[in-house]
């Protein structure tokens, strides 16, 4: 994608599902490639990021290349002109899957994803729910065929991952793989 001589942007969105760490290692992951990121983190984030992890919100901020209050649906990423790689929301809760999925967006967020969708832009949505009912599939089911990416962080037993942060790693690697990112996080099948 052309930028105009700009670096490529990807949207990062952490919503206030179980596993703050995704879209933070998504951020970490993206810092040396010379990939700007732009950060959206709903309200409910800010709160699970202070029961999973030791890291101030200011810190996670600082990760990006910019970051963006919840409710500024003026900023830039709420508009299909700001040109982006896409989105990843990293986790994504069943809440902001719903809005995405019915197109009545109440935050920066979901509407930055809508955007991706109307854009024909990427969109991947790493949905930390289990177990799922009738609903949440209908739901998955319909982003799919809107276009969007459905990818539950499902660790890779093939690996051999020997920690938490291998398991972590290769899942935001093959979540990267879906942009065309190459990070070598992720272990690859027959390599």
């Amino acid at each position: 994608m052309n930028h105009g001589g700009s670096p490529p942007r990807l949207v990062v969105g952490i919503s206030g599902a179980s596993g703050v760490v995704y879209g933070i290692r998504v951020l970490r992951a993206l810092a040396p490639l010379g990939i700007e990121t732009h950060l959206i983190m709903s309200k409910a984030a800010e709160v699970t990021l202070a029961h999973e992890t030791r890291l101030k919100l200011a810190e996670v901020r600082e990760l990006a290349s910019a970051w963006y209050k919840p409710e500024d649906i003026g900023a830039a990423p709420a508009s299909g002109s700001f040109r982006t790689l896409g989105m990843i929301v990293a986790p994504c809760s069943v809440r902001s899957m719903s809005e995405i999925a019915s197109g009545v967006t109440t935050s920066l967020l979901t509407r930055a994803a809508d955007v991706a969708l109307k854009e024909r832009r990427r969109l991947v949505l790493m949905v930390r729910e289990t177990p799922l009912h009738t609903g949440h599939l209908r739901t998955m089911l319909q982003l799919s065929e809107m276009g969007a990416v459905v990818a539950p962080p499902v660790p890779a037993f093939y690996a051999r991952p020997e920690s938490l942060e291998a398991m972590i790693d290769h899942t935001v690697g093959r979540m990267l793989d879906l942009f065309g990112i190459e990070t070598g996080l992720a272990s690859r099948w027959g390599e």
